[in-house]
């Protein structure tokens, strides 16, 4: 007999949130499950339950609107992430950050190991931090392991905005959120940034807030 507090098996948490139908509730931070990490995924859901697991991330993704969202986000300790940006930016910000569209794709157990000493801050966000923006300095270029939802082998560099975004997911299958790595100092409420911080970089806000910035 199960513990009577003992967590529901992995299908039956999966086939309970699907029952809800349309976008799945996302976690806020504060909840255990976005800090204790995720198991490597080996097949746990059976491919048809996968398949639609996948799809209610896309989903939930698109509707939140966001450009990445992980499975912890929605309550299931797996190792996969989705990902996908259209970019809709201004050629200025395209620049500055790199930002290129991305189309959808699917992370399973993915990893990263940054490719030379660049870095690059920009303000952050999270689908699980609603309200709020902070600048994190990450490596501006990463290679990128895995596999994707099929099996096949994934092993992709990635630069600017995309190599951000796929950082920030792989992050929150390790137990960490973007606050983790964020300059305090920089924590902007939503309001903050659309009147004050919407410029292409933190430059401005770095010298308001008195924070500094990767060289």
């Amino acid at each position: 007999m199960a513990a009577p507090n003992a967590h529901p098996p992995l299908t039956e948490l999966v086939e309970q949130l699907l029952s809800l139908g349309g976008p799945l509730p996302i976690v806020a931070a504060g909840d255990p499950v976005l800090r204790r990490g995720t198991g490597r995924y080996d097949g746990q859901l059976p491919p048809a339950l996968l398949a639609r697991f996948v799809e209610a991330l896309r989903l939930t993704m698109r509707a939140a609107p966001g450009v990445g969202l992980a499975a912890p986000q929605v309550g299931v300790p797996l190792r996969i992430a989705v990902i996908e940006d259209p970019a809709p930016v201004t050629e200025e910000v395209r620049l500055v950050r790199g930002r290129v569209p991305q189309p959808f794709r699917v992370l399973v157990n993915p990893a990263y190991q940054p490719l030379g000493p660049g870095r690059a801050a920009f303000f952050e966000g999270c689908l699980s931090v609603p309200g709020w923006q902070a600048v994190v300095a990450r490596p501006a270029e990463v290679r990128l392991t895995g596999q994707d939802e099929h099996g096949r082998a994934l092993d992709e560099v990635f630069a600017g905005w995309p190599a951000r975004i796929v950082q920030h997911e792989t992050d929150h299958l390790d137990g960490a959120l973007y606050l983790d790595r964020a300059e305090p100092r920089s924590l902007s409420s939503a309001r903050s940034m659309a009147e004050r911080w919407a410029q292409p970089t933190p430059k401005e806000a770095a010298a308001a807030l008195g924070f500094d910035l990767p060289d």
